[in-house]
């Protein structure tokens, strides 16, 4: 057991498990969540508290982790009433793994700042799986001091973790990582139509192609449930266009074309109005559903 207090804001898909990896690493683990019933079947699977706001959360931790939703939900946890930076002790090291915008991030660790507090946007990726394996890809924006205190709290969950820069570059690093999908699952979506069409076994076609150029996460790992219409992993199309969202914000403000992310955007707006919102993301395939 540690002597470290962790407390940990948002049980969503992945905060739940990645609460869980701390708690089970020996951290004294305090988790909030909006919707109290989920703290409470935290605690019925991993030893920990429950606090009733984020600020009850904070006030006796020494590092604070938020996985919220979205750039509103990550300033009412911190900026909120019963936030907590209402709260949090001077030296409490903070960490926001939300996929949230750039700009939140700077506002944020500027708020920190004002109670001696520190602040790391730190976005995660690896999806329900990498959560629940604790094999999850974080990056980072902040400082080296702050990134090196948080490698023991990284450890339980995340097979790795880089420092991309200042506050914010956590974030913009994540939307190259949501674009990046994006072109990839568009690019698998038609290959695999036309290798259907034509009669091609798609477990051999991605036993080959995965050693070429182009092997890719997806294609080893969604190819073949795509062509066997599975599309239940966790990652959501709402959640994929919230993320999508941010990258359109940025890329305004940069003066930056985003053609292809625009066009699987528009592929699955429609998609949601099928009633395939919660569906995984690989269900882009289905855009070519006759």
């Amino acid at each position: 057991m540690t002597d470290k207090t962790i407390a940990f804001i948002g049980l969503g898909t992945m905060g739940f498990p990645m609460a869980g990896h701390l708690a089970n690493a020996g951290f004294q683990v305090v988790v909030f969540n909006r919707t109290t019933a989920t703290a409470e079947k935290w605690l019925e699977t991993y030893a920990g508290k429950m606090a009733r706001t984020p600020a009850e959360a904070a006030q006796n931790a020494d590092v604070v982790l938020t996985c919220v939703g979205n750039d509103h939900d990550v300033r009412e946890v911190y900026c909120g009433e019963e936030g907590i930076l209402s709260a949090v002790r001077p030296g409490t090291l903070l960490i926001d793994h939300t996929t949230a915008s750039a700009d939140v991030a700077r506002e944020i660790a500027e708020a920190a700042q004002q109670v001696s507090a520190s602040f790391l946007d730190a976005p995660v990726s690896g999806g329900e799986a990498g959560a629940v394996n604790g094999c999850l890809t974080i990056m980072v924006g902040g400082s080296e001091e702050d990134f090196s205190k948080a490698q023991p709290i990284f450890q339980p969950y995340a097979k790795a973790s880089t420092l991309m820069g200042s506050i914010g570059f956590g974030q913009i690093t994540k939307m190259a990582n949501q674009i990046c999908i994006a072109g990839v699952l568009q690019g698998l979506s038609e290959a695999i139509t036309l290798a259907k069409a034509a009669g091609l076994d798609i477990q051999k076609m991605t036993d080959v192609l995965k050693h070429g150029a182009a092997g890719s996460w997806q294609l080893e790992n969604r190819a073949v449930t795509m062509a066997e219409d599975k599309f239940d992993f966790g990652f959501a199309i709402d959640w994929m266009r919230k993320d999508l969202a941010i990258c359109f914000e940025a890329a305004e403000k940069l003066n930056v074309s985003l053609p292809l992310t625009h066009q699987v955007d528009v592929e699955y707006e429609k998609l949601q109005q099928r009633g395939l919102n919660r569906a995984d993301t690989s269900v882009l395939i289905k855009q070519f559903d006759s």
